[in-house]
C-alpha cells in the first residue's frame, strides 16, 4: 500500500486521536503497533487505525493532514464515523492487512475550516 495517505489513529472510540501522513500505510501502522515511533502515539497508546484516505501525490496528503489537524474534534469524529461507524481497527496487526473503506476516494471538496459556516461532516 505504497501510496500517499492521510490517516487518523485513536486510542478507543471518542478517545485520544492522532492525525498523520505517510507514503506507506502498512509499514507506518506496523511501526505504530510495535511502538517504534517515539512521541505522542507511543506515549498515549494511540495505535488503532480508524480512518484513512489515499491521495495521488504526497503534497495533497500533507495538505489534507494539515487541514484535518485544524478541524474540531467533533468534525474528526464524524469523519471517522462516515467510513468506520463502529470505530474498528482497520489495520490487522497479525496479517498487516488494511481494511478498505469509502475514504479510498476522499471527497476533498468538503473542508469546514475553509467554509465560513464551519459545519461538521454529515453522518453517513
Amino acid at each position: 500500500m505504497k501510496r500517499p495517505c492521510a490517516y487518523i489513529l485513536a486510542s478507543k472510540p471518542y478517545g485520544t486521536i492522532y492525525v498523520g501522513v505517510t507514503s506507506d500505510l502498512r509499514r507506518r501502522m506496523a511501526q505504530h503497533e510495535q511502538g517504534l515511533i517515539e512521541g505522542f502515539t507511543r506515549k498515549y497508546d494511540v495505535k488503532k487505525l480508524v480512518y484513512y484516505e489515499m491521495h495521488d501525490a504526497m503534497d495533497a496528503a500533507i495538505l489534507r493532514e494539515k487541514k484535518l489537524k485544524r478541524w474540531r474534534r467533533e468534525w474528526k469524529y464524524r469523519l471517522i464515523e462516515q467510513m468506520n461507524p463502529e470505530w474498528r481497527n482497520l489495520f490487522d496487526p497479525a496479517t498487516g492487512e488494511i481494511a478498505f473503506g469509502s475514504a479510498d476516494e476522499p471527497d476533498l471538496e468538503f473542508d469546514p475550516v475553509d467554509d465560513l459556516g464551519g459545519s461538521p461532516p454529515a453522518r453517513g
